[in-house]
């Protein structure tokens, strides 16, 4: 192994150099906010704008800025952990930079036996 180049060993498949831990300021769980892997993230500030931001913080905002996205899809978007993510995600919330849409429940639809019955009435017209 050459002694002059000590970087040598890292390369793309080696991962990324700061622990998950670091991401999250030692923090295994988010707040007590429910982030549903559905629900949807809205941002409206820009990243530029808050220079205290990390650079995963920053990635939110900027591909929540193009179009909503869900829970799911920004930790696979970013590459993160699931509850790393709703830790960042939490922060952001905290700091007013996104909002976030809960998927409706299912008790809270209105009920198939229903809506059969208003489309059957629909045809009879």
């Amino acid at each position: 192994m050459p002694t002059n180049d000590r970087a040598s060993w890292y390369d793309e498949q080696a991962g990324p150099l700061v622990r998950l831990y670091a991401l999250t300021r030692g923090r295994a769980r988010p707040s007590p906010v429910l982030l549903d892997l559905l629900s949807l993230v809205t941002a409206d500030n820009d990243p530029a704008r808050d220079p205290m931001l990390s650079p995963e913080q920053a990635a939110v905002l900027t591909l929540c800025r193009i179009r909503p996205r869900s829970v799911a899809d920004l930790a696979a978007d970013l590459d993160l952990p699931l509850g790393v993510t709703r830790v960042i995600l939490t922060d952001l919330l905290e700091y007013g930079h996104i909002r976030v849409t809960r998927p409706v429940r299912p008790t809270a639809l209105p009920d198939e036996r229903l809506l059969q019955e208003v489309i059957d009435g629909l045809r009879a017209l």
